[in-house]
């Protein structure tokens, strides 16, 4: 922790200041020369010295050098200096900013999202996701930040994030909820039936799974719903080819088109008009026979609607 720091830093200054001052004083310690201002020696003929003189010198050193104003003063500033690159001058920064406890953040982050300040909202959120990973409040706190997204428009980041949460959290109490928005990123993008129809594949298939993992969820009704859309976009969009394919003359194409949409979408609202453009087929490729039996289908399966008005027309025509 922060003591730990401390007390290291402060260990590894004692011994620098220690050295430094031992480096800066050892020169005092030693006796002055004739350099230093000092007597200079005269070669005694005698090898020892007498006990006399260095019993005077010792009592001269023993408590310490004389230092002199000047040298005290540097001496000082430097001791000064070096305790304050070796602290690291941690008196001076300011110290670590606590983390707020998930509670709060989780509040804040509500606050910025329902004022439509999602990126602040985000910045929340992912502070309890990756501060608290362990709390109560993060699994909601994930499921936020894809909510965040998906309020904002960004549709793709919203479905990785949901993607996220239902990998960490597949049998949470908004699972099924998260699920939900999931399907919803992509039903939300659909493109016009000119244009391509994966994305109304993959919302498809969401719903498809929300009512299969949840099917006691609230949302699995309007899931269901959701599923009748897609079912019929992608019916429309076989229908929209069919019809290209048959102004072109391409028989055999639009054919191919047609049963499609009476295999795998047999209850979606363009199966009038997908019997009537199979019975012209049938008429342009010399198969009258086949061509009669629709008309009389729509006739009798859908009277009041437009496609079997003119199933009936067509019948009453050829007698």
């Amino acid at each position: 922790g922060l003591a730990n720091v401390w007390r290291t830093r402060t260990m590894r200054g004692s011994v620098v200041i220690a050295v430094i001052y031992s480096v800066a004083l050892g020169k005092s310690n030693a006796a002055p020369g004739p350099a230093e201002g000092g007597p200079e020696r005269r070669p005694s003929r005698r090898r020892g010295r007498p006990r006399a003189l260095t019993r005077v010198r010792a009592r001269r050193y023993k408590y310490g050098p004389i230092l002199s104003p000047s040298l005290r003063f540097l001496t000082r500033s430097l001791l000064v200096a070096v305790l304050l690159v070796v602290g690291g001058c941690s008196w001076i920064r300011p110290g670590p900013t606590p983390i707020p406890p998930p509670a709060e953040l989780y509040t804040l982050g509500e606050t910025e999202l329902g004022r439509r300040r999602y990126e602040e909202a985000r910045q929340q959120f992912r502070q309890i996701a990756e501060r608290h990973p362990n709390s109560s409040y993060a699994p909601r706190a994930r499921y936020l930040i894809g909510e965040a997204f998906y309020r904002e428009g960004e549709f793709e980041r919203a479905i990785k994030e949901f993607g996220e949460f239902l990998a960490f959290y597949p049998r949470h109490q908004i699972a099924d909820l998260a699920q939900f928005r999931l399907a919803m990123s992509y039903y939300d993008q659909i493109k016009p039936i000119e244009q391509d129809q994966g994305l109304t594949g993959k919302a498809l298939e969401q719903f498809k799974k929300l009512v299969k993992e949840y099917p006691e969820s609230r949302y699995a009704g309007d899931a269901l719903a959701k599923i009748d859309l897609c079912r019929g976009r992608l019916a429309q969009k076989e229908l929209f080819v069919a019809s290209y394919y048959f102004r072109l003359g391409n028989m055999a194409a639009a054919r191919q088109r047609l049963e499609l949409i009476l295999k795998d979408y047999p209850r979606t609202l363009v199966l009038p008009e997908t019997l009537y453009l199979l019975a012209d087929v049938n008429f342009r490729e010399a198969r009258p026979a086949e061509g009669t039996e629709l008309f009389r289908r729509l006739a009798n399966d859908y009277p009041h609607s437009e496609w079997g008005r003119r199933a009936t027309q067509r019948l009453s025509a050829q007698r």
